[in-house]
């Protein structure tokens, strides 16, 4: 298998916090991996800086590599431009805009990536099809349960048709129903559209379905087993 993500050295300190204190990971691409750990593991820091939301302090020993791209020097602008084409969120609060519809807010990464917007609704509409709420796009967030809510995040995070998804906590909110439907869609995802999925998480079912599970613990990768 080829490596979706891979990183080297990985280091971050916030003030004299020092959170990540080298971390090595490599993610092979089609798998769905988990993080876990205690809280103030790094867990989330970690998923930020491999998902390109923040930047490892600077040192020369220090690399990442995703879809075979080195990130650590890109400007601002070219990691905007990846980050839209190659990078999906999804996030323990759905982050949905209330205003607009759920196929609204399953548009807009596409609308930003400048793609047609005919084009962009028909594979929005799709993707809300195949994730079961075709009788839901025109309903805003505060309209739907949680559980819809989270999966119309899960197709905001799909429309650009990304290398990898990032996921922090994505059924902390969730029910127990809820949360299983989720987790089982990753895999459902994954095996339709072979994307790459990396997930911090509390959630101990979740992160024994997972391809291979990263344990954390004090700023290091402790761990890591299938």
């Amino acid at each position: 298998m080829n490596k979706m993500i891979l990183a080297k050295n990985i280091f971050k300190s916030y003030g004299d916090v020092q959170v990540l204190k080298g971390v090595d990971i490599q993610v092979e691409k089609g798998s769905v991996v988990a993080i876990v750990g205690p809280s103030g593991a790094g867990k989330t820091t970690l998923l930020q800086i491999l998902g390109t939301l923040d930047l490892p302090n600077q040192n020369s020993k220090s690399t990442l590599h995703i879809n075979n791209q080195a990130i650590i020097n890109l400007s601002d602008k070219e990691l905007s431009k990846f980050r839209n084409k190659h990078i999906g969120f999804i996030f323990q609060f759905h982050q949905l805009l209330p205003e607009f519809t759920a196929l609204e807010n399953v548009c807009i990464p596409g609308f930003i990536a400048n793609k047609n917007r005919k084009e962009v609704e028909t594979e929005a509409k799709k993707l809300l099809d195949f994730l079961g709420l075709s009788h839901r796009i025109n309903h805003k967030p505060n309209e739907l349960s949680g559980g819809e809510q989270q999966r119309v995040a899960v197709a905001r995070a799909l429309i650009n048709n990304p290398a990898v998804i990032f996921a922090d906590e994505p059924s902390g909110n969730l029910d127990s129903e809820a949360a299983k439907n989720l987790h089982q869609l990753f895999f459902d995802l994954r095996n339709q559209f072979g994307q790459t999925f990396v997930i911090v998480t509390h959630n101990k079912e979740l992160a024994n379905m997972a391809d291979k599970k990263f344990e954390m613990k004090d700023g290091f990768i402790i761990n890591n087993e299938k």
